[in-house]
């Protein structure tokens, strides 16, 4: 008796994804995604990205298979774009990042052993400045500037950390941040306080580094935890026959914090 047919491999739904996207871009497709560049694609690529972490940090397997899927279709895409106008295709980029992955775990394929993830992370800062060497410019240029700058302000500390140039430890950081939060306090003006503002960020950026806190992560989770018992708040009033706007300021404190009460009950 046969049994039930195989699920497919990873390799043959890439296949026939490959093929829905040069579907969808030869003569007779979608007029709208013959229309996209890869100038044009790149934006919704961030976007997907974006929603894909949201996911990933939501906890639910389904959402994130979901946006994982999203998030591969505009990369497929992307590669189709660039074989249209005979740059590479998508197997190059699959052999790339292959090879790539490969040279920068010489403790895994190359017999080389290394204590711990530190050992890992110091050892591929070095072999990716390997790679760069002096044509990319300097340490920071090669970061991009389009990620989120809470993040990107971790990663220039971490690359910056690299020629040493960084605190010894979290509580030298911590000083800095104490600093920092004094000149913010003292700056007189738009521009000063702006400017004294983004070295606070920066600054409690590298003590989240530090501590090997992400502060990126930390403040979407602020921001999710924000909404969540704002949500609530609005329900209470609601369920009291009341709206936000007709409350005084203690009153909105109260809902605050019985909103915080009735989470941590749940949890």
């Amino acid at each position: 008796m046969n049994g039930p047919n195989p699920r497919p491999s990873a390799g043959q739904a890439l296949a026939r994804l490959m093929d829905l996207v040069s579907r969808l871009r030869a003569p007779g497709g979608c007029p709208w995604d013959r229309q996209q560049t890869p100038q044009t694609v790149a934006a919704y690529l961030l976007e997907e990205a974006h929603e894909a972490v949201e996911a990933v940090e939501g906890g639910d397997p389904v959402q994130a298979r979901g946006e994982l899927g999203d998030l591969v279709f505009h990369v497929v895409f992307l590669a189709e774009l660039y074989a249209e106008s005979g740059g590479f295709n998508l197997t190059q980029v699959l052999e790339a990042v292959e090879e790539k992955m490969v040279r920068r775990h010489p403790h895994v394929f190359g017999g080389q052993a290394l204590d711990d993830a530190q050992a890992v992370r110091q050892q591929w800062g070095r072999i990716k400045d390997q790679e760069r060497g002096e044509a990319a410019g300097g340490l920071l240029e090669s970061l991009p500037k389009a990620i989120p700058a809470l993040s990107r302000a971790q990663r220039l500390g971490q690359r910056a950390a690299r020629v040493r140039f960084d605190w010894p430890g979290a509580a030298g950081v911590w000083d800095k941040v104490g600093e920092e939060m004094a000149e913010l306090a003292a700056a007189q003006g738009h521009e000063r306080a702006q400017e004294e503002l983004g070295d606070v960020l920066f600054s409690l950026a590298q003590w989240a580094r530090h501590r090997g806190l992400d502060a990126e992560a930390a403040l979407r989770g602020a921001n999710r935890r924000f909404q969540r018992r704002f949500a609530a708040m609005e329900a209470l009033a609601a369920g009291r026959g009341q709206g936000l706007g007709q409350l005084a300021p203690p009153q909105l404190e109260d809902l605050w914090q019985e909103a915080k009460r009735l989470e941590m009950l749940v949890k």
